[in-house]
């Protein structure tokens, strides 16, 4: 349930009314409504506003009564996936008595009087925020603290910092106290106050579509002007577009996939049915690739590019109609790799198929260096969020690593140039591995399109490699200590057994490991007689298990994000070596690392989505279980029944979890929150 409050305290357009001769504040409610709030409550006072807060269940709508803003504004405020506490952030200069905000990757860093924020302001508090179920005691906090003239303060630790009382306004003081000509009315001292405890505040920017705030008549006239002026519908159908893709998307998809939405939308399709028929495209896509002759690749790479747009469209029809989950994002996210690895291996058939050479080898090589790459794809993203919410220790700045983010900071903001899209290009993304897949198929055949991608996506991980490496050691921010490490290493119960080498430190550890799988690998690759070698195969486990010598030790170090990606390479590596020795054949061995990566995408869609840890993970074993499982079946020379056997087990678990995580437990926890309660609070049997 969806409570909205319109706090009116402190705001002098509280007695407008609107040309209709409606009171401001009633039409705000009543847009609250279509926004989708279950009930819409007036608080006079932030006390009124904090006790409602207290009785709340379910997630807060907050809104002051000098916004003028389309129903859609606050609809998307409400429906927002970035976060569970949202707040609208204006374009708009900033006047006194309204709180500025100084944002960093979608965050809200810092909120109050634009002069306490010493030139950095980035926008202003739109008037109108969301508050997470989890964050409503906070919010309660900072309403009670705001209305006693005593606004909370972050030393500048961050938000793990001191939080202490401070004097009423104006008395200046470290982070996060109110300056002099702070923020006057409720709503601006209460987003002030919440941001002041440290919470995570995501920002939502007005694009398009029309939001200001106002105080006399003629600013309500000339806001209600603006908004009559743009139609909302074709506004919200071009908002679905991201604002900022890739050059591919942008221009070879954008331009017409907002039809494509607007049909679906009619057909009344759901994103997750646009995602499953993105996954047909996809297959059947592969299936051509694998069949070869001119007109099979030509129409595979036809089907490649029609599935990458409907890739898009479901998560522009999610924006469009306002329909988001975590189920539907972690589904999305899945289904790209997934789609992207069949094709992979309907590349490797086709060129083993025609006979231009080993394609499931290089097949294999593309999947684990993206694979390898998504891995610090995501751990950098964590970083770089991290270190926006912590204030920069003194002496951080300066250096490389300084200049780098500068000039990366001035690239991005730079939309539409050359230098941008350079930028955006050289990394590889999805579109331009999808389109350079489509091309080189087309074009001339299976094993060109494999050998494209492996260079193209080796120059750029070099590339983020090396750069973001320069910046996370100038950032210096630890996150895998924020989490459960053990959980994102995938540690398994051997691993959490082994001594602890501290000195070293888990990073190195971790590339250690990568050594012998590695070695073991280029001796079978140049061996005539690989299955000679199956005895030294335990030797390269010994060196795997290195890695889980850092198990139990603190993920602190600058480069530690690295951690994950460095244990998928060690794992990919030493099980791609064993089927070698072992004679396996290149589809079994392609087939068992899809399964192995499809579990650790688990793992980092969970982490992006904000979810719980699969259900079963206890159950796939960890890294070095599997290995060391792998290693029993070289040694006994059944490896192919051996990756077989594992393949499938790990498959079936991965199922039931998925099965248990989005589906069982959610029904279970409906079925309980929606029991009878009897006395003392506890449900019937």
């Amino acid at each position: 349930m969806t409570l909205a409050i319109v706090l009116a305290g402190g705001t002098p357009a509280a007695g407008l009314t609107t040309a209709t001769g409606e009171p401001l504040a009633d039409r705000i409610a009543a847009q609250l409504r279509r926004a989708g709030a279950d009930e819409v409550r007036f608080a006079a006072t932030l006390e009124e506003l904090a006790a409602l807060a207290d009785t709340a269940t379910g997630s807060l709508l907050v809104t002051g009564t000098d916004l003028v803003a389309h129903t859609a504004v606050l609809r998307h405020l409400a429906t927002s996936p970035v976060g569970p506490t949202v707040a609208l952030v204006l374009a708009d200069p900033p006047v006194p008595g309204r709180t500025a905000v100084r944002e960093e990757r979608g965050q809200i860093t810092d909120a109050d009087a634009v002069d306490a924020l010493d030139g950095d302001a980035t926008g202003v508090f739109g008037g109108a925020l969301r508050v997470g179920v989890d964050d409503l005691p906070t919010l309660a906090a900072a309403a009670r603290a705001a209305a006693a003239g005593m606004l909370p303060i972050v030393t500048p630790l961050g938000p793990a910092g001191d939080v202490s009382p401070l004097p009423p306004a104006g008395g200046g003081g470290p982070t996060g106290s109110v300056a002099a000509g702070g923020p006057g009315s409720a709503v601006d001292r209460l987003v002030a106050g919440l941001a002041a405890l440290g919470t995570l505040i995501f920002a939502q920017r007005v694009r398009l579509l029309v939001a200001h705030r106002v105080d006399d008549a003629a600013g309500l006239a000339a806001a209600e002007a603006a908004v009559t002026a743009v139609d909302e519908d074709r506004a919200e159908l071009r908002l679905s577009v991201k604002e900022k893709d890739d050059f591919f998307s942008t221009y070879f998809v954008s331009t017409w996939s907002p039809y494509v939405v607007r049909l679906a939308a009619r057909l009344r399709l759901t994103p997750t049915g646009v995602t499953v028929i993105s996954v047909l495209f996809a297959l059947a896509a592969a299936v051509l690739f694998g069949v070869g002759g001119r007109p099979a690749l030509v129409s595979g790479a036809v089907l490649l590019y029609l599935g990458f747009v409907l890739d898009c469209v479901d998560g522009q029809l999610a924006r469009y109609t306002r329909h988001f989950s975590a189920w539907g994002g972690w589904l999305d996210t899945m289904a790209d790799r997934v789609k992207e690895y069949v094709v992979y291996a309907g590349l490797g058939f086709g060129v083993s198929h025609a006979g231009l050479g080993n394609g499931w080898a290089l097949a294999i090589a593309a999947m684990t260096l993206q694979t390898v790459r998504h891995m610090t794809d995501t751990w950098y993203g964590v970083l770089h969020d991290e270190a926006a919410r912590r204030p920069r220790t003194t002496g951080a700045s300066g250096g490389i690593g300084d200049r780098l983010n500068a000039a990366s900071t001035r690239v991005q903001a730079d939309t539409g140039s050359l230098s941008y899209w350079l930028k955006r290009t050289v990394v590889f993304p999805i579109g331009e591995r999808w389109a350079l897949i489509a091309l080189t198929v087309a074009l001339f055949n299976p094993l060109v399109s494999l050998i494209a991608v492996l260079v193209w996506g080796a120059l750029a991980f070099a590339y983020t490699g090396a750069l973001r490496t320069l910046r996370a050691r100038w950032m210096w921010v630890p996150v895998l200590d924020t989490v459960d490490a053990t959980l994102h290493r995938d540690d398994g119960p051997l691993a959490r057994r082994l001594p602890v080498v501290r000195p070293m430190g888990p990073l190195t550890l971790a590339v250690i490991a990568t050594l012998g799988p590695a070695a073991l690998l280029v001796v079978a690759l140049l061996a005539d007689t690989p299955d000679r070698l199956r005895w030294v195969v335990p030797v390269a486990l010994l060196v795997l298990l290195v890695g889980g010598l850092g198990s139990g030790a603190a993920h602190n170090g600058p480069l530690d994000w690295l951690v994950p990606a460095a244990l998928r390479a060690a794992e990919y590596l030493f099980a791609i070596a064993a089927g070698v020795v072992g004679g396996a054949p290149g589809w079994l061995i392609f087939g068992y690392v899809l399964v192995l990566t499809v579990h650790h995408y688990d793992l980092t869609a969970r982490l992006e989505k904000r979810q719980a840890a699969p259900p079963l993970h206890p159950a796939t074993l960890g890294w070095e279980g599997r290995s060391a499982l792998v290693t029993l079946a070289a040694i006994a020379g059944i490896v192919s029944i051996g990756l077989v056997t594992l393949g499938a087990y790990l498959l079936v678990v991965f199922v039931v979890s998925v099965v248990l995580a989005w589906f069982v437990r959610p029904a279970r926890s409906a079925r309980a929150s929606a029991a009878p309660v009897g006395a003392g609070g506890v449900a019937p049997r």
